[in-house]
């Protein structure tokens, strides 16, 4: 990568990243608190959720996001809030990771950071997923997200590191918008699915 090209992910990206990430914030901030209060009734307190993730350079981080998921388990299995179901759905629940990106621990766009234990699954091309900060939304996001296979959001990432610029980036955010305003693939299916660790043992 050229000078010139290295500029834009390592100096204007990062600044873009806080600035933005403090913007929205501040604009939604009624959002935060009506959310905050309503998921403290619902989930008796717990409004967050936190859990290790591996960022860039394989650096482990607390990824934010409002709890949706019920304290108690049916049938052995944690059942999504229906004020949860909505924060989805909305894509709502994912606004606390601003304050990662604030941190410098992600970046507005990005690879979604992936469960730690995944790390030492990966080969060498799917590794360099890491080699950028994780995203809040991404390539792989807007092109199929949770609903693509393995395979295919490996692809994503990887694409989106080598190919990272101004104008990407651009056509990414205008992508989640209008994902965002169609609810395309709002809910997460993850637990559906099988693992990464499950795909590593069979590709």
């Amino acid at each position: 990568m050229s000078g010139a090209k290295k500029i834009y992910p390592s100096i204007v990206k990062p600044l873009f990243d806080r600035l933005v990430a403090l913007f929205l914030i501040v604009v939604c901030s009624p959002i935060l608190i009506l959310s905050t209060i309503l998921l403290a009734i619902f989930n008796r307190g717990k409004v967050l959720f936190f859990q290790n993730r591996a960022g860039k350079d394989h650096k482990v981080f607390s990824v934010l996001k409002f709890k949706t998921m019920k304290n108690r388990e049916v049938d052995g299995n944690t059942e999504i809030s229906r004020f949860g179901s909505l924060l989805r759905k909305l894509s709502l629940d994912e606004l606390p990771q601003l304050i990662n990106v604030l941190k410098g621990e992600m970046s507005l766009i990005g690879p979604r950071p992936l469960l730690v234990e995944y790390l030492e699954h990966y080969n060498e091309y799917e590794i360099i997923r890491h080699q950028v900060l994780p995203g809040i939304t991404g390539w792989a996001q807007v092109h199929g997200r949770n609903w693509s296979d393995w395979k295919t959001r490996m692809e994503h990432d990887v694409y989106y590191v080598r190919h990272i610029s101004f104008f990407l980036d651009c056509k990414i955010l205008v992508l989640t918008l209008l994902q965002l305003l169609k609810f395309s693939q709002a809910d997460f299916i993850d637990q559906k699915q099988e693992t990464f660790i499950e795909y590593s043992k069979r590709r």
